[in-house]
């Protein structure tokens, strides 16, 4: 694995955006599974998109499952990809297997206010707006 450059500022070539995303620190890369946030969350919070967590209600944009609306089960921050419960195949035996989406594919409709820390974390950006 090729180090992470820490100076890196951007790039038209995808081959180093690629590089950049796959290299990059579990700290940045949770930033990276970031979804927009719905018309009423937007107003709500003043802010365009908020990142990813297990037990957020989101509508897949894009798709198969185009339009269905479920809760995340899952977050893989390594692969940069989301399970939803609504977005399952049926394998030949029977069993269900859940897609892995991108985050960009998804809108927020509702977040999971569980943890403290993130609600103090989401309630800066209505104050600094």
């Amino acid at each position: 694995m090729k180090e992470f450059s820490k100076h890196w500022k951007g790039s038209k070539s995808p081959r180093k955006q690629r590089k950049y995303r796959a290299n990059a620190p579990l700290h940045l890369k949770h930033k990276m599974l970031s979804a927009h946030l719905s018309k009423e969350l937007r107003q709500q919070y003043h802010t365009r998109s908020f990142p990813i967590r297990k037990g957020d209600t989101v509508v897949i944009m894009r798709g198969k499952f185009k339009g269905s609306e479920g809760k995340i089960e899952k977050v893989y921050t390594k692969q940069l990809r989301v399970t939803v419960d609504s977005a399952k195949i049926t394998s030949k035996k029977g069993t269900k297997i859940p897609i892995k989406i991108r985050p960009s594919a998804l809108l927020i409709k509702e977040l999971n206010m569980s943890d403290k820390l993130r609600e103090k974390g989401i309630q800066k950006y209505g104050k600094a707006r």
